[in-house]
């Protein structure tokens, strides 16, 4: 079983990533290339809001489901630290989390390209997740993080083209569908 945390190669890529970003915006800044420092310094900002709401949906999932088994649920976690999957032509890299309880599973993928190879999220998010109910596609979300307007990260439940913020309400139905 894999472990998510601040721990890991994918965390060190992150933070040495997050390091050159900076001091590829102070490079530029220092030769007068304001534009592409501006530039580096959203996506420094954005990886931010990216991890943080990564951190925030995993978190909150797991406390339902810590609570569904202080009630005696005993729901089996999971949790993936590296993982990559698909939304549309792009590739996604982030983590998993897989709950199970008996022979129902609900998996939360969240993710966003990293590389210029994976492609980009399309509608203008900053990242994606799908809850996958195994053997109850009906059940499925997709999920696209935006970024509000004061700036803060905001999941999203995308169908047909249509889009509602997702609530804790929301995660507590997707998880209902293991103790129903």
């Amino acid at each position: 079983m894999g472990r998510m945390g601040r721990m890991g190669p994918m965390q060190d890529l992150e933070e040495a990533w997050e390091l050159a970003l900076a001091d590829a915006a102070e490079k530029a800044r220092r030769a007068g290339r304001t534009d592409i420092a501006r530039y580096l310094d959203l996506r420094r900002r954005n990886d931010l809001l990216r991890r943080a709401a990564t951190d925030w949906l995993n978190q909150a999932v797991l406390a339902l489901a810590a609570d569904a088994n202080r009630k005696g649920a005993a729901i089996q976690i999971e949790q993936h630290a590296e993982h990559r999957f698909r939304r549309g032509p792009a590739t996604m890299a982030g983590t998993q989390l897989v709950l199970r309880r008996g022979v129902r599973a609900l998996t939360v993928e969240i993710g966003w390209p990293r590389t210029p190879g994976d492609g980009v999220v399309r509608g203008n998010g900053l990242a994606c997740a799908n809850l996958r109910h195994l053997g109850r596609p009906k059940r499925d979300a997709e999920l696209m993080l935006v970024s509000s307007r004061t700036g803060s990260p905001q999941w999203f439940i995308v169908k047909d083209r249509e889009q509602t913020l997702l609530t804790e309400a929301h995660l507590q139905h997707h998880l209902s569908g293991l103790t129903d």
